[in-house]
C-alpha cells in the first residue's frame, strides 16, 4: 500500500533528513520525492510503501502531523487512493 506525503512551512536545514528518518523509523519506503524551495518556503511531496510500516496509516498519519508540529512542518500523510480521489475531479 502507497501513501502520499506532503510537507510545506519556511525552509530550514535538515527537513529532509528528519522526515526521511522518521518514516525509515517507522518501517516506511520512499519511493518517490520531489521538493523545491519557493523564495523563503519549503515544499516536499513523497510517495511511500506503507506496506511494511509498524504502524497503520491512521496512526502514521497522526504521528507525521505531530511530528511536524515539532519541527514547524505541516505534514500530511494520505493513502495513495484518496490523494487521487480528490486531484483527478
Amino acid at each position: 500500500m502507497r501513501a502520499v506525503v506532503t510537507v510545506t512551512g519556511k525552509d530550514s536545514t535538515g527537513i529532509i533528513a528528519k522526515v526521511s528518518n522518521f518514516l525509515w523509523e517507522k518501517g516506511a519506503n520512499i519511493e518517490d520525492i520531489s521538493q523545491t524551495i519557493l523564495g523563503e518556503y519549503f515544499a516536499m511531496i513523497m510517495i511511500v510503501d506503507v506496506s511494511n510500516a509498524k504502524e497503520e496509516l491512521a496512526v502514521l498519519a497522526s504521528e507525521c502531523a505531530a511530528m511536524g508540529k515539532q519541527i514547524g512542518m505541516s505534514i500530511y500523510m494520505q493513502h495513495e487512493d484518496i490523494f487521487n480521489a480528490m486531484h483527478n475531479v
